[in-house]
């Protein structure tokens, strides 16, 4: 390991250990006390928008996103890759351990599994490739083009249609969501050949482009993103690569949302889709960024 990178802690700490962090970051120097905070909050009861979902930017604390130079949280990540594919995975049902996943990234085939879950996983790693070559070049941006190349590799075994918008090719409708605690989400109508969502996809980036903190812009991508569900299938995957490219190039830890939080997700999500009020995610996401030394 290069001597020159502090220690990384724990990426992808548990709920309690999630609590614990945010209490300590609020009472830490330069924090304020809880009368003050709730004073702010009385004061300051304004949402931010990107046109699709909202929040209360005074209830996410993004400074738990710590700084870190694109080489070293590149580093961090790089190492730390196997653990990010294995949680993503298993958020959606696979059932891939961590020690197979490693095996299976070594080029070894492991035995006793499907293999639509070994290409799940193949996806993502090359997904994730895909984007670091982009962070490492240094032309990472937020862009429709980026974002289809992404699904196109992530959702190419599972997507009716990958690489493209819903509507843009053959296969007409989609977009619904099943909620974690039942019930269905209808999704945002496509318009002749995508042009709703295309719509869409620029009203997200005009109005991220007013944002000041490029953790924000970020995270309003993927909650914005996944809301929309601009993809058939996948959508939550290509978001978070995109998240984390825009975290990596803006100077910021990547995210790893872990698998032992995944009910804390689900609540998350069930309320983005039942409000469009993406505060509660975000501040979730804020909480699974890895601790570094001087954070």
């Amino acid at each position: 390991m290069n001597p020159d990178l502090p220690p990384q802690k724990q990426w992808g700490r548990s709920a309690a250990e999630a609590a614990h962090r945010r209490a300590a970051h609020a009472t830490g120097p330069g924090a304020s006390r809880p009368g003050e905070r709730a004073s702010r909050l009385r004061a300051d009861p304004s949402l931010v928008t990107t046109g699709r979902i909202s929040w209360q930017p005074q209830l996410v604390d993004f400074s738990l996103i710590p700084e870190s130079p694109t080489p070293r949280a590149l580093f961090r990540l790089e190492k730390a890759l196997p653990s990010l594919i294995w949680n993503a995975a298993a958020l959606e049902g696979n059932t891939f351990t961590l020690p197979q996943v490693r095996t299976l990234l070594e080029g070894v085939t492991v035995g006793g599994k499907r293999q639509e879950e070994a290409e799940q996983i193949l996806a993502l790693s090359a997904a994730m490739d895909l984007m670091v070559r982009e962070v490492r070049s240094g032309t990472f941006t937020l862009r429709k083009e980026l974002s289809d190349a992404v699904h196109g590799v992530v959702a190419r075994h599972e997507a009716i249609e990958s690489g493209h918008f819903r509507g843009e090719g053959v296969t007409q409708g989609g977009g619904a969501v099943r909620l974690a605690g039942g019930g269905t989400v209808k999704g945002d109508r496509a318009g002749d050949h995508g042009e709703l969502l295309r719509a869409d996809y620029e009203n997200l980036l005009a109005s991220l482009a007013t944002l000041d903190d490029p953790r924000a812009t970020a995270l309003a991508y993927f909650c914005s993103a996944t809301r929309s569900q601009f993809y058939f299938d996948g959508n939550k995957r290509t978001a978070r690569i995109m998240m984390t490219g825009a975290l990596l190039q803006a100077g910021f830890e990547a995210i790893n949302i872990p698998y032992a939080r995944s009910e804390e997700f689900n609540v998350a999500l069930d309320r983005l889709f039942q409000t469009d009020d993406a505060t509660e995610l975000m501040e979730f996401l804020t909480t699974c960024a890895p601790e570094v030394s001087g954070s």
